[in-house]
This record gives C-alpha cells, sequence and structure tokens, in this order.
C-alpha cells in the first residue's frame, strides 16, 4: 500500500485533524453504498471501561464526509466515509482529534488502521516527520466462522530531515471469525460477528532495540453498524478494558449521557 503523509498535527499537548465540512453522497452504484451504514452526520458513541466497569472514558465518531474512489481501469467503485473522532477521558476533557476513513466495497467494509494507533505512542516524537502507512482491517458482512481475516493496522516511520530515528506500529493480526452472538447496549440489541485477535504495538529503534506490547483482543461487529463491542485482556488472559456502543445519534441530535455497567467476564 502507498505510504500516506498524516495531516494530524499536535497543538497544545492535543492531537488535532484538519476539519472538514459534511458533504452529500455522490450517485454511485456499489454494491456496498455506506461502510456499516453510516450516513451523513450520523454519530456513534463509545464508552471506555474498565474491567469493573467504571468509566475510563469516551469515544465519539461523527460522518462529516460521503464519498467514493474508483480503481484504475474504473471498474469496481469503493464508497467512502471521512469521520471526526474524538477520544475524551472520564471528566469530558477532550484527548485528541483526529479524521479516520471508513470504506465498503462489494461485500465487506474496512475500517481505518490509523484508528489501532494510540497517539502516546508518537509522544516523544513531535517535532519529527512522521509517515504514517495504515492498512484497513477488513469486516465481511458474511464471514463463515472459523475462517480467518487479514491482518490490519498501521506503521509510522519517524525521521528527522536527516536520518531515520525509529518505526512506531500497531497491527491486529492472527484475526479469526469465533462465532455469533446478539449483543444489547443502550444503543440497541444487535446480531454480531465475533472476532479474536492479538494486537501488537511497538517502537522499533533498531533491530536489538524493540519495546513491544502484545495484548488479546475480541471484537463484536455487526455490519449493520460496525463496532459494538470490544474487550482488550492482557497476557495473563484478564479482562483490562470494554469498549461499548451507547448510543447512535442522526441528524447532529444531542448525545445521551449514558452509563452502561458491564460485568465482569
Amino acid at each position: 500500500m502507498r505510504p500516506l503523509v498524516s495531516s494530524l498535527v499536535w497543538l497544545s499537548g492535543t492531537l488535532l485533524a484538519p476539519a472538514l465540512m459534511a458533504q452529500t453522497p455522490p450517485d454511485t452504484a456499489a454494491d456496498c453504498p455506506h461502510p456499516f451504514g453510516l450516513y451523513d452526520n450520523t454519530e456513534l458513541v463509545y464508552q471506555r471501561q474498565d474491567e469493573r466497569g467504571k468509566l475510563l472514558g469516551t469515544l465519539r465518531q461523527r460522518v462529516v464526509n460521503l464519498g467514493s474512489e474508483q480503481n484504475k481501469k474504473q471498474t469496481l467503485t469503493t464508497n467512502t466515509v471521512l469521520l471526526k473522532s474524538g477520544s475524551y477521558n472520564a471528566k469530558n476533557r477532550l484527548l485528541y482529534l483526529r479524521d479516520l476513513t471508513f470504506r465498503c466495497r462489494r461485500d465487506t467494509a474496512f475500517t481505518d488502521g490509523l484508528a489501532q494507533l494510540n497517539p502516546e505512542q508518537l509522544s516523544s516524537f513531535r517535532d519529527r516527520i512522521l509517515t504514517y502507512s495504515p492498512t484497513p482491517l477488513a469486516w465481511p458482512n458474511q464471514p463463515t466462522v472459523g475462517s480467518e481475516l487479514p491482518d490490519g493496522g498501521i506503521s509510522v516511520d519517524v525521521r528527522s530531515s536527516a536520518v531515520h530515528i525509529a518505526e512506531v506500529y500497531a497491527k491486529v493480526q492472527k484475526r479469526k471469525v469465533t462465532g455469533q452472538e446478539s449483543i444489547t447496549t443502550p444503543a440497541g440489541t444487535f446480531a454480531c460477528f465475533k472476532v479474536e485477535a492479538e494486537q501488537e504495538s511497538a517502537t522499533v529503534a533498531r533491530a536489538d532495540m524493540v519495546l513491544r506490547t502484545t495484548t488479546r483482543l475480541v471484537d463484536y461487529y455487526s455490519p449493520a453498524v460496525g463496532l459494538v463491542r470490544t474487550e482488550l485482556y492482557d497476557k495473563k488472559g484478564r479482562l483490562t478494558e470494554v469498549r461499548l456502543l451507547t448510543a447512535i445519534n442522526k441528524g447532529g441530535q444531542t448525545v445521551d449521557k449514558v452509563k452502561y455497567k458491564v460485568k465482569k467476564s
């Protein structure tokens, strides 16, 4: 995949991305009209909770642009959704803001590999040149239980004006569809596919200097709305964090601040 130079910048300790105005989608005849059924001004609200259900923060993703892409031969249309994604702490203070692009074509939706990157991984490289190379994560509408899904994530090349400094990456690998479950949240009840995977994050200064973290990741996704519930487990198999879809707001409706407590597995 061709490397993409990110437009993200740091300002007053916050990761920011340029604002984009919502637009009307073009008239396309693709098999997948919108990734996860996301339309103009739709907002997804997630709560991040610890293993005891204590609120850690909130994630808000709002659709700001709908578009489409075509291959060089113009035989395949990929529809796109640009989201403004903001992460907030438990006191509703903005931690960072960034743009994510979701895509869909034929029977598969794709989430942005950038979403796997914790901005803190780049906190020590704020004055460096950063080149982002994302790989989208595929989410088929009708996967087969037991099937494997492609890896995804992002790699960031960190350089000065003269030399390479490090590679920072976050990837989701060993992805496997392990079942189907009905998941209920304050946003509704959704028929979901369960995908288990390994999440690896690292900073590689050189071959013998690697800072690596590996966790177990369990995603429940609905082809109709996207990710509904995500669970993170440490190396010992203990649940450490849950991200839960708590609201789907359309047309700029006000977000309801609902706390939904998750029972420890």
